[in-house]
């Protein structure tokens, strides 16, 4: 990626870094979306730009230093996982990486509570993905240590969620009276879901395009029209891609459909392709949480509204801020 200077829009870039550990983060687990507000993702994105401009001119510093992170991952990752590592490690700390727990004491029967208490008397925060929706939650339960949820099967993921909002935040300058379409696997995808849950803290309408076998869950839709914020289904990208601020685009994925024919002939519905771009707003941003498989062209890539792969790299910053701050250091 070139020239990549985020802006910086309603956060402070000058919040000092020291030990601060009546921060309100000091200390705590990062397990749901529901824990944070407004002044709080705030706080979260001025640390963030910190981060930035610390790692743009110094690469990496001494922050985390003696600080250890436990990467314990059930399910494979290759953006979380390496995010969280570049993340330690640019702050000077270190990191236990156990990314395949099939070569672990899991495979013996070992408990996750008794796995993560083992882990917490080597290092001082964890990481957890797990297949399991709430394992995070029962991890964080049994823990002394912070806990920080990179993913619970079908439930939550809360940094990413925390990195998309902050790539909107910092791409287009505000949150509040934009248009956001979801488009893809809406049932099971936790990005969305979190993200979703994130944005009813603003005012935003909320587009769906999905295949009726993979739309929003029902209890999803419930929590966000409890909140007041406008939200309507499609099955076609084509009614709203005029008006879309931001498209988030998720794989449909083969294996959720019964009948591989129904994949096929309902997967064209679902690519963003350059004419598709014809069609939507000069200022406007296509993210996507990767792996992408067919559902973006590469020819979208050398669109400048293409920010998926700087929306990556605003996930490096969110996550250095989020471990900086539950260590007490920022």
């Amino acid at each position: 990626m070139t020239s990549f200077t985020p802006p910086i829009h309603g956060s402070n870039p000058h919040l000092p870094f020291g030990d601060q550990q009546d921060s309100p983060f000091y200390g705590q687990d990062i397990l749901s979306v529901k824990q944070f507000d407004r002044a709080k993702l705030e706080y979260i994105f001025g640390v963030a730009h910190e981060m930035y401009e610390m790692v743009a001119r110094v690469g990496s510093f001494d922050l985390l230093k003696g600080k250890i992170l436990a990467n314990l991952f059930y399910e494979p990752s290759t953006r979380t996982s390496s995010s969280f590592t570049s993340a330690m490690e640019r702050l000077g700390g270190s990191v236990i990486p156990i990314n395949n727990v099939s070569y672990s004491s899991v495979t013996k029967g070992e408990s996750l509570p008794d796995t993560v208490r083992t882990l917490e008397a080597y290092a001082d925060v964890i990481v957890l993905r797990h297949p399991e929706i709430g394992s995070s939650a029962l991890a964080a339960k049994y823990a002394k240590k912070p806990v920080i949820n990179a993913g619970d099967g079908a439930g939550e993921h809360p940094t990413q969620a925390l990195l998309d909002l902050f790539t909107i935040h910092e791409e287009l300058g505000r949150v509040d009276g934009l248009t956001v379409t979801m488009m893809g696997d809406l049932k099971y995808g936790r990005t969305v879901h979190s993200l979703s849950r994130l944005l009813t803290l603003y005012d935003v309408k909320l587009n769906y395009v999905a295949p009726e076998m993979l739309r929003m869950p029902a209890e999803i839709k419930a929590e966000i029209g409890a909140k007041g914020l406008p939200q309507a289904a499609y099955e076609s990208l084509e009614p709203v891609i005029g008006e879309t601020d931001v498209l988030y685009v998720t794989r449909v994925q083969k294996e959720r459909f019964e009948d591989p024919s129904k994949h096929e002939e309902l997967k064209g519905s679902y690519v963003v392709t350059t004419e598709t771009m014809a069609k939507a707003k000069d200022e406007m941003i296509v993210m996507h949480p990767l792996p992408r498989v067919w559902e973006i062209d590469m020819a979208v890539d050398d669109d400048p509204r293409a920010a998926y792969f700087r929306q990556m790299e605003y996930g490096l910053y969110i996550r250095m801020a989020l471990l900086a701050m539950v260590l007490g250091k920022a």
